[in-house]
């Protein structure tokens, strides 16, 4: 697996096949039911309406077969693996922002005797409930209603963009782990990168960059938190804190058979998901027609698909233990 700092070697071959062969042509087609409940339709999509406009991403169909595909990256990522931190026998274990609750469903089966929860403003969990897991819908950026001191491990996964006030949301998780707990967090960057410079050239990535920054302050949050999860994490106090930085190509370019499994993942990832992402942050924040996102989207895929460009998204996961 690339770490953060060395490149990617590329696929020689990758080029010279047609743009986009041999992803997931039939991907679309994927079949999934739906268990939302509340929502409101905008721009032809659902969201949720607990804390109504709090959240960027529409809560449909569409929202849970990205799950599903952030799901499987993570656990290419980490080889099978659930998590990083080196957990014995967690007893107290709550899941911020579960989505759709299939990390948290995989947890609880993997720790029968832990008890689980996993929270999320939207109410779109539709996997398998284990009997040591339970949902609630609810705002991690609100004061947390849980006793202090009682969780033995905090899962965080892709709140970018979700969080307005990180020290205090740091403060919540610091408060509410027992001592010599861990928290685990782990965001990708919406930033595209490439050690070759391919993607320097290409407009429709800068102008992707640029957006998403923007639109997010608009918005009032953060979205490129990756590079600082680390330095926050410090400074609220948590010890032993442990950094992993991934790369995740978009595209079959690299050389490495996993990395080229993690590429064509991610880059159905980008192809289904760029619309639904920049739908309310730039009609409702940067005063974009549905159709110019729409357009905008289309020349983002378009450019994922492009095999001369070599982008990949860091990935940063960090490990960090309350001190005893």
């Amino acid at each position: 697996m690339a770490s953060g700092s060395a490149e990617i070697p590329i696929d020689e071959g990758y080029e010279d096949e047609p743009d986009g062969s041999s992803m997931f042509e039939d991907a679309s087609r994927m079949s999934l039911v739906s268990t939302l409940r509340n929502y409101r339709v905008e721009n032809n999509r659902k969201y949720h309406t607990y804390r109504d406009g709090s959240y960027w991403v529409p809560h449909d169909d569409e929202a849970v077969r990205l799950d599903i595909i952030a799901h499987h990256l993570f656990l290419l990522t980490f080889n099978d693996k659930l998590h990083l931190a080196p957990l014995k026998a967690p007893k107290k274990v709550i899941d911020i922002g579960t989505g759709i609750g299939i990390w948290a469903s995989d947890f609880a089966d993997l720790y029968p005797d832990a008890e689980v929860i996993g929270t999320d403003l939207s109410p779109i969990q539709s996997v398998p409930q284990p009997p040591n897991l339970r949902f609630e819908t609810d705002d991690a950026c609100s004061e947390w209603v849980y006793p202090t001191d009682h969780f033995d491990y905090i899962h965080v996964r892709l709140l970018y963009a979700s969080i307005a006030d990180w020290p205090a949301f740091y403060k919540e998780c610091y408060d509410h782990l027992a001592p010599g707990g861990y928290l685990e967090h782990a965001e990708i960057s919406p930033i595209l990168k490439s050690d070759d410079g391919s993607t320097d050239i290409d407009e429709a990535y800068h102008h992707q960059g640029r957006l998403a920054i923007e639109s997010a302050r608009n918005f009032g949050k953060q979205i490129n938190i990756q590079p600082h999860l680390k330095d926050m994490i410090t400074k609220a106090g948590f010890v032993d804190v442990k950094e992993v930085v991934y790369k995740w190509p978009l595209g079959e370019w690299a050389q490495d058979p996993r990395l080229k499994d993690i590429g064509r993942w991610n880059a159905h990832h980008w192809t289904q998901g760029i619309e639904p992402w920049s739908l309310r942050l730039l009609t409702q924040y940067m005063g974009w027609t549905v159709e110019e996102v729409k357009a905008f989207a289309a020349k983002i895929r378009t450019s994922v698909l492009n095999r001369k460009y070599h982008a990949y998204q860091p990935v940063a996961v960090v490990v960090a233990r309350k001190p005893l």
